[in-house]
């Protein structure tokens, strides 16, 4: 299997100008962050708020420009490549966000929705447009009903359903799955989670799969890496680290959520 995502000492501080008596301060965001994705693995970042997850997500989706170290796509080092120079790894690496609001426009049909990054990445000629749509509904569970409506139409389930489809839509071989179901109903929770391991088993997929929720990244991750403070504190196989874990940051999550 071939390395898909690999960080070496990634680290993000943000400085804060004091005023005239007042010092400056430097805050740590994420501090010498290393680790690897492999081809169809999913790894879980799990941690309390503020403790670094989104920073390293926004890095790696180079969002953000990263302070020291380095992030490797697909074998080639990415840290510090144009945007012009980036955009041709942006097929490549989708993410699926927690809040669906925030993503569709209330004002774009279904159709529109799906048809949008097909069209910016050029993934199907324009006669292949209408037939990619609706084998798109097909694969995450949608009616071809659907396609005419607009996100206000739809339940919060059903958004999500659209977000995946508009990341596995330009064929990304990673996704960043930004707490993901964390939003929706318990009750849907589980069909979403079924969703995104099946989809990562038919499409080859790897997820870095960020959560606060243990009992999601234990259902969804094959390894995972604790953060607490910017940094990892604890990473290994999902199993062995919550059923023996090492660090007390990692035991104090595991009493309070498991």
């Amino acid at each position: 299997m071939s390395v898909i995502l690999r960080t070496e000492d990634l680290s993000k501080h943000y400085i804060i100008k004091g005023g005239a008596f007042a010092k400056r301060q430097v805050i740590q965001a994420a501090k010498k962050v290393s680790f690897q994705v492999m081809e169809n693995e999913s790894l879980g970042l799990i941690g309390e708020s503020g403790s670094g997850k989104s920073t390293i997500a926004n890095l790696i989706l180079r969002l953000t420009q990263p302070s020291e170290g380095r992030i490797e796509l697909f074998g080639v080092d990415v840290t510090s490549l144009k945007e012009e120079e980036m955009r041709r790894y942006r097929k490549d690496i989708q993410i699926i966000f927690q809040y669906t609001n925030d993503v569709l426009d209330p004002q774009m049909t279904v159709d529109e929705l799906l048809k949008e990054p097909l069209k910016i990445h050029r993934i199907v000629k324009d006669s292949e447009m209408d037939q990619e749509v609706a084998r798109l509904l097909e694969q995450v569970g949608l009616s071809p009903s659907e396609r005419w409506k607009l996100p206000g139409q739809l339940s919060g389930g059903q958004n999500q359903r659209i977000i995946i489809a508009r990341a596995i839509a330009t064929r990304a071989k990673l996704i960043v799955c930004d707490e993901p179901v964390s939003a929706l109903d318990v009750s849907v929770q589980g069909q979403i989670l079924n969703l995104l391991i099946r989809l990562k088993e038919e499409l080859n997929l790897s997820y870095l799969f960020i959560s606060h929720d243990l009992k999601v990244i234990r259902h969804m991750c094959d390894k995972i890496a604790v953060m607490k403070d910017g940094e990892i504190v604890e990473m290994g196989d999902t199993e062995d680290v919550l059923n023996n874990p090492r660090h007390e940051y990692t035991k104090k999550l595991i009493e309070a959520i498991l």
